[in-house]
């Protein structure tokens, strides 16, 4: 029974990681852009998150995604219309990672200075304990919560992207920026509200993140890299490949605990490594 247990808190986990991918995934989906600063936004969001809930004592921190979340768009769009469209030309990453790279430092380097290097964590009260039993199989109600959040997001995005006249844009300036321009579309608007969402998915991570663990202003590293391999293991752009290879890895990191206790990432990172040799593009990528 504790590996039906361990599989489906993998399975809850995985949510988690496949929304710390999915921003990320939109903006290479769109741009072609490898958006290294991500994982000091999703910290950044925690702190916010963290500011928000001191501010209004008692709020809820499920509730502060609202807030938070509107800032991240106002940041990310920012962010894109005011830096990135200025490097973003002719489908070379280089630049753009370069930019990234160096407002990640800058960024980490800001939230030392602000909230020091000490962990800390979102108060969620009862909640963060808080479980069922079905079946004799505990569940915690946070996880699942955090699982359909997920669920919420992923399914929110596919429907905005492919049934509205706004995703159709998206879709048209992925492909060809040029063409979109003789159709009296902006790209690099349409850029900075894409990357507006991919803000927006990495403060709602953050907040959620906070509120099942500690965080520190230098975690933005880890956060990084497994939303990396999300999206390389889902399939480059893939929305729905995010959430299955974020699902995959924390079935796989929770499964290696009842043989390896110390353990940690380590074997979802040997099986990103094994993916990357059998099917470099991914679990939902087109096969070589």
């Amino acid at each position: 029974m504790s590996y039906v247990e361990t599989l489906i808190n993998g399975l809850l986990l995985g949510g988690l990681y496949g929304i710390l991918g999915l921003g990320l995934a939109v903006v290479f989906g769109v741009m072609r852009v490898i958006n290294v600063a991500h994982g000091e936004f999703i910290v950044g969001a925690a702190f916010v998150a963290l500011l928000v809930t001191s501010l209004a004592p008692g709020m809820d921190p499920l509730i502060a995604i609202v807030p938070v979340a509107v800032i991240a768009f106002a940041v990310g769009y920012l962010f894109q219309t005011t830096l990135l469209n200025k490097v973003v030309r002719g489908g070379d990453m280089l630049p753009p990672m370069l930019i990234t790279f160096g407002v990640s430092i800058v960024i980490r380097n800001l939230m030392l200075a602000g909230f020091g290097s000490n962990p800390m964590a979102l108060r969620t009260g009862p909640l963060a304990q808080d479980s069922f039993s079905v079946a004799g199989i505990h569940i915690g109600l946070l996880p699942l919560i955090t699982l359909a959040i997920s669920i919420l997001l992923f399914s929110a995005l596919q429907y905005v992207l492919v049934r509205t006249a706004f995703g159709r844009m998206v879709r048209a300036t992925a492909d060809n920026p040029d063409i979109v321009r003789l159709m009296g579309v902006n790209p690099t608007r349409i850029y900075g509200l894409v990357m507006g969402i991919s803000f927006v998915m990495a403060s709602v991570a953050g907040v959620l993140l906070a509120m099942r663990t500690s965080f520190s202003a230098a975690s933005g590293v880890d956060r990084i890299l497994i939303a990396f391999e999300v999206v390389v293991l889902g399939g480059l752009g893939s929305i729905w490949g995010a959430l299955l290879a974020g699902i995959l890895l924390g079935v796989v990191q929770l499964m290696s605990f009842q043989f390896d206790a110390n353990s940690g990432l380590l074997y979802a990172h040997l099986l990103f490594l094994v993916f990357l040799l059998v099917r470099p593009n991914g679990l939902l990528g087109a096969k070589s």
